[in-house]
This record gives C-alpha cells, structure tokens and sequence, in this order.
C-alpha cells in the first residue's frame, strides 16, 4: 500500500468528497499544503489577498449552494486573520471548513515564528475544532470536519495542522465517507399533536421565518402551512425569500427596521409559531415586550435554542422542512378574515407592511431598479450598514437563498468576498452585491480577486461618505454629535476600481442617466464597480431604538407620508 504524507491526504479527501474550489493564501506553515494542492486536477485555488476575504469566499460558496466550502490559512496571523469569517459563520450557521497550518510539533508551545494558539482562541467562536498531531488521524479527521460542517445546525469547523504532521508519511487503509444526513428520529406526537391544536385554535397567529427554514429548504412547506392556515408570516434578515414579496400573507421584515404596521400586528397576535428562529435582540427588541400576547411554537434543529431567550408552549426540535410538512398536513384549512382585516387597518394607517409598495427613499426606488434589470434568478450579497437595510426593505427577494448577508455578527467587509464566493459556485448567475463605502473599504483588496477570477459580479457601492447607521444612532441618540463616523476624504472609488482593473461608473457627475449606467453595468460580463452618490442626511426608517419594544418605532411611513427620524433622548428608549 502506498504511503501519502498529510497534506496529500487532506487534499485527497477533498476531492474525495466533491470540494472543487478552496480559497486561501499561502504561507510558511502551510506550504506543504499548497504543494499537494498543486498536484490536484479537480480542485481549483482562489487566491484571495487577505485571509479574511478567503473565509467570507468560502461562506459564498457554502451560502450560494448549502454546502460546506473550504479556505485555507497559515499559521499566526493567517488563522487570526480568518477568525471574524469564522465567528461570522459561526452566528449565521454557515457549512464551512477552514484548514490552517502551524508551526511543527517540537515548537508548538516556544513561543515561535508565527505560533498562535489558534484553536483555543477559535473554540469559543466555531463549531468544533481539531488539533492534529499525527498524519495517521487526518483522513478521518477530514471526513468528521466536513460531516459535523454540513449536517444538524450548520457551523465552521477549524482543522488546524503542524507542518511536519502534513510532511509526515502514512498508509491509509480506509477512506471514511462524509454523510450529511443523520437518522431521523421521530417527532413526538403529544408534541405535534399539541402544535397542531395551538395553531388551530388560534384567532390572530404569526409564524416567525428565520434562517433555519431557509437552509433546510423549508419554504415551499411554509408556504403550504401559510396558505392552508390563512396565517400571515414576518420574516428575519436571514429569512428573507422565505415567501416571496408581494404574497397576501407576507408581511416582510420584522424588528429593528421592519415596517410599522408588521411590528404591530406582532404585538397583537395570540399565537406565534418561530421556524428556524434565534429571537435575537434585532428581530424582537425589548425580549420582555416582544409579541406579549402570544403563546409561542418553537421549532428548531438545535434543541439548545429552546427556551434560551422565550419561554415556549411547545418545543419541537428537528428538521424546519420536516416539521413544517407535518404541520400543514394536519393543520385545519381555515379562513382568518377578522385578523386580515385588523391587518389591514394597521397598514392604512401606518403605511403597508409589504415591501412591493411604493418606496419613497431614492436609495430604495435604486435598488428596486437593479433587481428589475437583473431578474428573479440573481444572487444578492450585503455589506452592514444603511445599505443593508435598504435592501432588506425594498429588494423584492423571490425565492429563499437569494439573499447573503452578515446577520447575526453584523461584519462589515462581508460583501465582496461572499458575492466572489457566490459567482464561483453559481457559474452563470449575474450577482450583485450591494455595498457602502465604509464596507468596502474593508475587504476592498478582494477587487483584484474578481477581475483575475472575471466574475460575472457587480458591486452598487452606495456611497454617503460615511459610516451611515452609527452617524444615525449618533443623530438620533447621542444629541446629533457625530464623532468620528464622517468621513473627511471623498475617495474615488471608480479610479480604484479601474486600477484592479474593474470597468467603472461613477454617477457623481455622471454624463449619462443613473438608468443607462445600470443597464450597462449589470448587463455586461465580467466585474464592475457602480458608485452611486447618496445624500448622508438619508436615513434607514422606520427603526426600533437600542432597547426598545418594537412597538416604539421612529420615522418611516406615517399615513402615506415619509417622516425622518427623529432625535430621541437615550434615556426614553433604552
């Protein structure tokens, strides 16, 4: 039997497993790595320029397609360099596998030449973490990576290998298979039954969608339930797309910047039934105010979730998909039409939940714009910030999955390297990625990465010269003192962009209308950069205050007319 030293073991079970594409960057611990990787034919490298934009490649990948993705680092700052993506995917429950290197066993612990720590300083961040220290454990090792990445509650797994255990020759005698599916055990009935009864007694239910209904492709099983039951249904960041917008019952984003009238029929309802939900602070607000009303359904793949931050009726963990087809086929068909209509009066007087509507803000008819030109069937990645939000609002997200976004962590620097990882697992696909200018300049060496990978990628950089939601919360709660979150310097975004070689627009004295430049930008192949100037007295409305109850919302859509927010003192909010 022939020997393989580490690393060609680690590369022989990617392939083995069907990674086709890692990124990563090269350096002095992991370099056997790169040897063996070299030596591969079915797995292409994408070299990325900083370690951080090669974890948020990988979370692309993983995000675009469900499946675990891969990046690679070195040792010492090439592992803490990766970490936020880790910890981001972390937050996000994104399938992901990062390989680092570090220095060889005998100095593991003397303080050497780019030794760190790395797996403690991961453990608390990441879904599991391996430290190998003989190449004999690496093709299982490998093998449990990627199965604990990709089954249960999604997460990053951290493999961190010495450099002389990846020089090390062994025999391998058996290849252990990588199964992403686990034995399902069945749901309680008293449980279910318990679920079903809730739901159809209930005169005024919500049902919550977050990010879990999307990765277990729960949706079209939410839709069934939805319709069948006549239940109205908000939706977190990451459930966006979860029912399309425009659908009767879709009453769109919920919490910190969902519409008035969503947040206060929440208050209102009698039954809340959260899919795939964390009831994180951004969605609910004050947790003690949050639908007070409401007895609550939880169901959710990880049974830890339960009862951590909401007491709960009926607990029921297992697969979203699984347990939302068990419930529309036994929920009773139904007609709501008293909580419709009480529906409807809220959006007649504090404007409609529904995204579809009319949206006042220039920045939103924009990209309202973008998604017309570009269809139903593009991927669409964010930065954070007002951008963000933006699009949460007023993108019409048909399908779930079609939005990738920081949610959870909130990093800046996100959007570029998931749009890049995104194209590269969706060859085809025009994706767009909507970024701010303090966002972009966080990860904005990636530019160079898309033009030698020639995505089909465009970047609608949303450009107010500063770092628009803390300028915000400074306005609106800190006595309008905007410290340090303007920025002095009007960088020009087009030159840089033209200097990595992108095509450019700029519609800051623009000769041709912002339509024309759009038009050509998101219709033409290969990257390109669209700065887009926007007003810094913009402000994302309605908001929830820090702290608050959702029901205290400021700004935003009041009777048909579009109000700013206002200054509110700290203390009445918080």
């Amino acid at each position: 039997m022939p020997s393989m030293n580490g690393a060609e073991i680690i590369i022989r079970q990617l392939e083995h497993h069907g990674i086709t594409v890692v990124a990563g960057i090269p350096g002095g611990a992991n370099l056997p790595l790169y040897d063996a990787l070299a030596a591969s034919t079915t797995i292409r490298h994408v070299l990325a320029r900083h370690e951080q934009g090669a974890g948020f490649i990988a979370q692309g990948m993983a995000r675009a397609t469900g499946r675990p993705a891969v990046c690679l680092a070195t040792s010492g700052p090439g592992a803490t360099n990766v970490l936020t993506a880790l910890a981001d995917a972390a937050m996000d429950s994104v399938p992901m596998v990062c390989i680092t290197g570090q220095v060889a066993r005998p100095l593991l612990g003397t303080s050497a030449f780019q030794e760190v720590d790395i797996c403690a300083m991961a453990r608390p961040a990441v879904k599991a973490v391996f430290a190998v220290r003989e190449a004999g454990e690496l093709a299982a090792t490998m093998a449990e990576a990627l199965h604990l990445a990709g089954s249960g509650r999604p997460g990053p797994v951290l493999v961190d290998v010495p450099k002389d255990v990846q020089l090390e020759r062994v025999s391998v005698a058996i290849w252990p298979e990588v199964s992403f599916t686990r034995a399902q055990e069945p749901l309680p009935e008293e449980a279910l039954q318990a679920a079903v009864d809730l739901i159809d007694r209930a005169e005024r239910p919500i049902l919550y969608l977050g990010g879990g209904v999307v990765r277990a492709g729960g949706a079209p099983a939410a839709r069934r339930l939805v319709e069948g039951g006549d239940i109205p249904a908000v939706m977190t960041l990451m459930g966006l797309g979860a029912l399309p917008v425009g659908h009767p019952l879709s009453l769109g984003l919920l919490g910190m910047h969902g519409a008035r009238a969503t947040n206060l029929a929440m208050a209102e309802c009698d039954l809340l039934l959260a899919v795939g939900a964390r009831f994180d602070d951004r969605a609910t607000g004050l947790a003690s105010a949050f639908c007070p009303l409401a007895r609550v359904i939880h169901i959710d793949i990880d049974p830890r979730e339960m009862g951590r931050l909401r007491g709960v009726e009926v607990a029921l963990a297992g697969d979203a998909r699984r347990v939302l087809e068990q419930l529309a086929e036994r929920v009773r068909p139904r007609r709501r039409a008293a909580w419709r209509a009480r529906i409807e009066r809220l959006e007649a007087a504090h404007g409609p939940c529904r995204t579809d509507a009319a949206v006042p803000q220039a920045p939103a008819r924009l990209i309202r714009r973008v998604a017309e030109l570009v269809g139903p069937d593009a991927l669409i990645t964010t930065d954070v910030g007002k951008h963000q939000m933006w699009v949460a609002q007023a993108y019409p997200f048909s399908r779930p999955g079609q939005l990738l976004t920081s949610g959870g962590l909130g990093t800046m620097g996100f959007g570029l390297p998931a749009a890049i990882g995104a194209a590269l697992a969706c060859p085809g696909r025009r994706v767009v990625c909507f970024s701010g200018d303090g966002s972009l300049q966080m990860n904005i060496q990636e530019l160079a990465t898309a033009v030698e990978q020639q995505l089909d990628l465009t970047i609608v950089l949303l450009n107010n010269q500063s770092l628009g939601l803390v300028r915000q919360q400074q306005r609106l709660f800190f006595g309008g003192r905007c410290f340090a979150s303007e920025f002095p310097l009007a960088v020009d975004f087009a030159a840089i962009a033209r200097g990595f070689g992108l095509r450019a627009h700029d519609l800051r004295g623009a000769e041709h209308t912002a339509d024309d430049v759009l038009v050509r930008a998101l219709r033409e192949p290969g990257p390109c950069l669209v700065n887009v100037p926007v007003a810094i007295e913009e402000e994302v409305a309605p908001m929830v205050p820090p702290g608050a109850a959702n029901t205290v919302m400021i700004g935003g859509e009041e009777n048909g007319r579009t109000v700013p927010p206002r200054e509110q003192p700290l203390a009445a909010v918080c």
